[in-house]
């Protein structure tokens, strides 16, 4: 069998990692076989030249065009093929691969992930704006290019794996666990003089910084419902949110027959960038296993409402469509880098999207979306709310 053709797109995150990891140890056991397509990075040029000089890709790509020269001279006299900044990156995402990882942090994966779709490779999806912006244009351009999109955060591929075609009618409701963050078992008055270290030192998994607060505000878990509405043709209405500490069932599918499905394993992002990988088959690699004895017991609660106010405006923003998913995620974002600037406090991420969310739509700038391509909306609606979430930030930071 000929190696199968992979290509990265942001290959130094903490996913793109996981992914070369995966690889490195599955190629160790004898299991896998893979060609480098492209690596792409934003800023982490010294990781990125690793990377290539260890993996040898036929197109090595910074994000940051000013970090080019460093990038050339990392790599002098290896003859790969170097380019820099978003249109290089683009590029990238359309070059002939079978498998395309895509795991670029931030509305910035959105253009590469659809160029990616257009090609009708496979992609395995870790970057979630792409789906909360335009998760249905995506969904249908990957499908008329003869590809697919398969989920790789855990909760969705959990429910990849147990949601049965067959009985998709049956479906009672879609249940997304959540480990809870850091912050679970604080009060409303802890959280608000909690730091961006407390923060970002997420209890059962590694992530990036802007995953970890998203999981502390659980941010992260109201973008995952409108993912999985998405993915999974499921209206808000039948999606749950449980809290689950030890992050073990990683989600679960209730059918109407009283049956409730779920999908067990260590938390370790390596396992759902296999499954993605090798899907339908298995991929053998020296996985870490479940010890069900050891851990012992298995806990679950309802998130509290008043001190993580971020799922119901999820919720809503999901119920109401058009661009109010993307005007959330783009004011999240934007909170989230004031607060790891220390410009605002961890409480003022919650307060700040609700209020660009309320100042959008008394404006009427939340009812685009409708018409039009799906890329060019998604930007001007996030465009637009940068802009009413860096206006509010700044407000929030000179009363604090």
């Amino acid at each position: 069998m000929s190696a199968r053709r992979v290509s990265i797109l942001g290959s130094t995150g903490s996913i793109g990692a996981s992914t070369l990891s995966l690889f490195e140890e599955a190629g160790a056991a004898g299991s896998c076989e893979i060609e480098i397509v492209a690596l792409t990075a934003g800023r982490n040029v010294e990781k990125l030249a690793e990377q290539a000089r260890r993996w040898r890709p036929e197109r090595v790509v910074i994000g940051d065009e000013s970090l080019l020269p460093e990038l050339r001279e990392r790599l002098t006299g290896t003859g790969l093929k170097l380019a820099a900044g978003r249109k290089a990156v683009i590029d990238a995402a359309q070059l002939d691969a079978d498998w395309v990882m895509s795991s670029i942090v931030g509305v910035a994966g959105l253009e590469p992930t659809m160029a990616a779709a257009r090609t009708g490779a496979v992609v395995a999806l870790a970057n979630k704006e792409s789906l909360v912006c335009a998760g249905p244009q995506l969904l249908a351009m990957a499908k008329a290019a003869g590809g697919t999109v398969i989920p790789v955060d855990s909760e969705h591929a959990a429910i990849f794996q147990v949601l049965q075609p067959d009985c998709a009618e049956r479906v009672l409701k879609l249940i997304l666990t959540a480990s809870g963050g850091p912050f679970r078992e604080k009060s409303l008055q802890e959280m608000s003089g909690m730091t961006p270290e407390q923060a970002v030192a997420h209890p059962n998994w590694s992530m990036g910084a802007k995953i970890s607060v998203d999981s502390a505000t659980m941010f992260n878990k109201g973008l995952e419902m409108i993912e999985a509405s998405y993915l999974f043709s499921t209206p808000a209405a039948k999606i749950e949110v449980l809290i689950h500490p030890q992050s073990i069932i990683h989600s679960m599918v209730e059918y109407q027959d009283g049956s409730t499905l779920a999908q067990l394993g260590p938390p370790d992002m390596r396992a759902p960038i296999a499954c993605a990988f090798a899907w339908p088959d298995r991929l053998p690699w020296p996985a870490p296993k479940l010890d069900l004895a050891q851990i012992g017991q298995l806990t679950f609660h309802a998130p509290d409402p008043e001190r993580f106010p971020a799922l119901s405006m999820a919720r809503e923003a999901l119920e109401r469509g058009c661009g109010a998913p993307a005007a959330l995620n783009a004011a999240n974002e934007t909170a989230v880098a004031a607060f790891l600037d220390r410009r605002i406090g961890f409480l003022d991420i919650a307060a700040a999207v609700a209020e660009t969310l309320e100042r959008m739509d008394r404006a009427g700038d939340l009812v685009a979306g409708a018409d039009g391509d799906a890329v060019e909306v998604a930007m001007t609606v996030d465009k637009a709310s940068r802009r009413v979430a860096g206006d509010v930030v700044s407000s929030v930071g000179r009363s604090n």
